[in-house]
């Protein structure tokens, strides 16, 4: 029973959290409501204040508990080990991108750049989550693109540090204008044009 007991408010602040994730992926931070995280979580009021001071406070806990754990699982994850990063690339977003058409997620796109876009500009709180992120995503590249150059998978003379800060942007922009458009063709005619591009760096 004192286990049970135990678990029960780490097992409340978690059903917050997974349902906070969804409710700001579906309608952005600031359109999220409180009143609908309550209900659908099926606790109060009272009980998420008490896992969170506020919705500022959710709203980092989530980026730093949910959206950087799926970005790290979708983008560092298979790229971690690699020693030929153009192929493990586009594995990953053609993986990615199947992913995305076959659960439907592309109306709502990445949650780590709709955050940016959003909350960047307003809140110091949020961009300095969030940049934490983007960096580990860089430096996660970076040490893959210096192992293929180690490897004779990558050319010699590229900046590994340089194009890892290109790839983030490309891999974000080829997202959030497909959410835009709401077009898995504009995905993939800029999947090809980046392809291409990561071909260049071959040896």
């Amino acid at each position: 029973m004192k286990a049970t007991v135990t678990r029960a408010p780490e097992e409340t602040r978690r059903r917050i959290l997974k349902t906070a994730f969804e409710e700001f992926h579906r309608h952005g931070f600031q359109g999220g409501s409180i009143n609908r995280i309550v209900e659908q979580t099926g606790t109060t009021k009272g009980a998420l204040f008490h896992h969170f001071a506020g919705k500022n406070a959710l709203g980092y806990a989530v980026v730093e508990e949910i959206v950087r754990p799926i970005t790290k699982e979708h983008w560092f994850d298979p790229l971690a080990n690699s020693i030929d990063p153009i192929a493990d690339l586009k594995l990953t977003l053609q993986r990615y991108v199947k992913e995305d058409v076959e659960n439907r997620r592309l109306k709502h796109g990445c949650p780590l750049n709709n955050l940016a876009q959003e909350m960047s500009p307003l809140d110091e709180g949020f961009r300095k989550r969030i940049e934490k992120v983007y960096s580990e995503w860089r430096e996660c590249l970076e040490a893959a693109f210096a192992r293929g150059i180690k490897a004779g998978k990558v050319r010699k003379h590229i900046s590994p540090r340089n194009v890892a800060a290109f790839v983030v942007a490309v891999q974000a922009g080829i997202v959030g204008t497909a959410k835009n458009a709401q077009s898995t063709e504009l995905i993939k005619q800029t999947g090809a044009a980046f392809f291409d591009y990561l071909d260049t760096l071959k040896p």
